[in-house]
């Protein structure tokens, strides 16, 4: 009990003193470093506010120059898309004057077919490899090599075309992924710190996804421009190669058919001609047919009007020649009458004419029948040129292409 009421151990008055001296030590050498903290935190603060404001304008100037940049590219892309389908379009019309052209030779190339098959109609010397046959042949062929030419000139255009397609294709492909990207930077330039439903979003720093380099992406854009004026200035090209095609082959055509339309002309008045006198020569031969037949006529009356005074005169002798002994004279009487039966029979025997005349009818009526012949040739000649050739040729009108 004593000891419970002994005083505690003291301290001395100097070490009071030293610990009053460490605590105000402590705790202003605790407050100088607080303060030195919130020194530097305050201006820590002001430089991530200050680096944190500076980024965020980098960011939204990079942006707009973003945009701008696909703003220009979109435009370059709208204006090259705009002339392809421009292009496309005339070329289009091109091949429609193709087709047409292409439709146009078919008929004119039957036509002369045709006109050649008939030709073959063509009977005797009329058959002949003629200047009109030799155009018509000419003609057959310059409008196949037309037809193949206008063939293969329709195959590049649609091949041309597919090709305008496929760049018209490419840009708008490329103009649909530039107006979603646009749309989305837009809409990021429009964000703000105050922005309501931002989110904290950790993976979107991950690089997922095939990202390519601005270069990459530049070029990519760049390529399609660059096919889209090489297909359009090939669609140039072709369309000035079409356009000289159409109109050189129209010329050829309606040159080579007027060449054929003046043979055929010329054609139908030779075989006109020549009919003609033939015709005239069958007159000739049906007049000296005529003729002839009066002169055998008259040949056969002057023999028969001699039978009577031969009869008579032969008859005169024989009795004469039975005269007896010395009448037997060879008297003026005898004499005269062996001169009428010499000269009688001496004319009879001149009518060996007749044999002859009738020798010269059955020339002259094969001669007719000839002629007459060659006239129906002529006639058949004339029916295939001038009727079913010339009035079918009248339908073949070349217009230009």
């Amino acid at each position: 009990m004593a000891r419970l009421l002994q005083d505690p151990s003291k301290f001395h008055p100097s070490e009071w003193d030293t610990a009053n001296r460490m605590q105000r030590a402590s705790t202003e050498s605790q407050k100088s470093r607080s303060e030195c903290m919130t020194a530097e935190s305050w201006r820590l603060l002001d430089e991530i506010e200050k680096t944190t404001q500076k980024t965020q304008s980098d960011v939204n100037k990079k942006i707009e120059q973003r945009r701008e940049e696909i703003k220009f590219w979109k435009q370059e892309l709208d204006s090259k898309l705009e002339q392809i389908v421009h292009e496309t379009e005339l070329l289009l019309t091109f091949k429609n004057r193709l087709e047409r052209a292409l439709e146009s030779c078919k008929e004119p190339l039957v036509i002369a077919q045709k006109c050649l098959l008939y030709r073959q109609r063509r009977v005797g010397i009329d058959l002949v490899h003629d200047e009109v046959e030799q155009e018509l042949v000419k003609e057959a062929e310059v409008l196949q090599g037309i037809i193949a030419l206008l063939g293969h000139t329709l195959e590049q255009t649609n091949e041309q075309i597919r090709r305008n397609r496929s760049s018209k294709y490419n840009l708008e492909m490329d103009l649909k992924d530039k107006f979603t990207a646009l749309t989305i930077d837009d809409y990021c330039a429009s964000l703000t710190n105050d922005t309501p439903g931002i989110i904290y979003a950790d993976n979107a720093r991950k690089l997922e996804g095939n990202f390519v380099s601005p270069e990459n992406w530049i070029d990519f854009s760049n390529k399609n421009v660059e096919k889209a004026d090489k297909q359009r200035n090939n669609s140039l090209a072709l369309r000035a190669l079409i356009d000289g095609i159409l109109s050189q082959t129209a010329n050829n055509m309606r040159k080579q058919c007027e060449m054929v339309n003046i043979a055929f002309r010329n054609r139908v008045k030779e075989v006109k001609d020549a009919k003609h006198k033939l015709e005239t020569l069958l007159a000739m031969v049906m007049d000296e047919t005529a003729s002839q037949e009066k002169n055998i006529a008259a040949l056969k009356k002057a023999i028969t009007d001699k039978e009577g005074p031969v009869k008579v005169a032969q008859t005169r002798l024989e009795a004469r020649n039975h005269r007896p002994n010395v009448e037997l004279c060879y008297d003026t009487v005898h004499c005269s009458l062996m001169s009428e039966v010499q000269e009688i029979t001496k004319n009879i025997q001149r009518q060996d004419a007749l044999a002859q005349a009738e020798t010269e009818l059955k020339g002259l009526s094969r001669r007719q029948l000839s002629l007459e012949e060659e006239i129906n040739v002529k006639e058949n000649t004339l029916y295939i040129d001038e009727v079913l050739c010339m009035q079918m040729r009248e339908s073949v009108y070349i217009n230009n292409f």
